[in-house]
């Protein structure tokens, strides 16, 4: 895996990655309807031939019957400040007395998470799940925001962090970062993220006021965490490779999770499709820009 310390060479990276996006001749508003359309969903990798590897075919519906999902998103809210974790990437700390920064990776901005980049080759197997977030600015009415970037991350099946837990520390899949459409849609193309032991299922994430601010941590207006019903984790653990997460969710609770224990009406995803043909989670993140 390629890592770069350097700022110089951090703002190179991405600085080009945003380079090629202003001229490339495809628009982020075609690709956006080329990922809902079914007609060309994109397959996962194969990894060993795991059942978790089909293409998301799925629409947005809205909530699927039985999920019992709830957003918040009617309020006009700010989203609440939430700890980056241990495992952010995004160059505020070390892993195995390196910096760990994958807001420097070439290739970073994309929607597609699911395989490694820069050099390391691994692909994430389990449920695929594709994460739509609305960005909202509520210092102005919680009008769409377009243009705010996000940078995204969270565990794989069996719980590990790329670039941080030791059985794929030379990986950074599950990692990347979007700015939002003229709609204010930001959409990341995933798996869905194991329970490890001690946290409810979630998705870290980091709002940039924009994709050129993103190069630098020090530009985050915002580090939150969002979760999901817990009648869509209880269907989406039967699948193959997640039973050490059917194990770990018995003894965790959002009440006596160390995040979600305030209330989760802002960070509760809501949820359609199955763990066949993959899961679409929506979520509205008010921020105050």
């Amino acid at each position: 895996m390629t890592r770069h310390d350097d700022d110089h060479v951090h703002g190179a990276c991405l600085a080009a990655d945003i380079e090629r996006l202003m001229h490339a001749a495809v628009s982020r508003r075609r690709s956006l309807r080329w990922l809902f359309a079914g007609a060309a969903a994109v397959p996962l990798a194969s990894c060993g031939g795991d059942s978790g590897t089909a293409a998301v075919t799925g629409t947005v519906s809205g909530t699927t019957p039985g999920t019992g999902a709830t957003t918040g998103s009617a309020a006009c809210s700010v989203i609440p400040e939430e700890t980056g974790g241990p495992y952010p990437g995004d160059g505020t700390n070390s892993s195995n007395g390196k910096v760990v920064n994958a807001l420097a990776l070439s290739g970073i901005v994309r929607s597609d998470i699911r395989a490694s980049i820069a050099g390391a080759s691994g692909v994430a197997a389990g449920v695929p799940l594709t994460i739509r977030l609305k960005m909202v600015n509520v210092s102005a009415n919680c009008a769409t925001v377009a243009g705010a970037t996000v940078y995204l991350w969270h565990c794989d099946r069996n719980g590990n962090y790329s670039m941080y837990s030791s059985s794929v520390r030379e990986e950074n899949y599950l990692r990347g970062v979007q700015a939002a459409d003229a709609d204010g849609y930001v959409t990341f193309l995933t798996i869905f993220p194991g329970c490890y032991d001690g946290r409810m299922p979630h998705v870290h994430f980091e709002v940039y006021p924009t994709l050129v601010s993103s190069t630098s941590a020090a530009n985050r207006v915002k580090t939150s965490q969002f979760t999901f019903p817990l009648a869509t984790l209880n269907e989406v653990y039967t699948a193959d490779g997640y039973g050490a997460s059917v194990q770990n969710l018995s003894r965790i609770s959002y009440a006596t999770d160390n995040v979600f224990s305030d209330g989760t009406a802002l960070q509760m995803a809501s949820m359609s499709g199955d763990s066949v043909s993959g899961y679409v989670a929506e979520l509205t993140v008010g921020v105050s820009l």
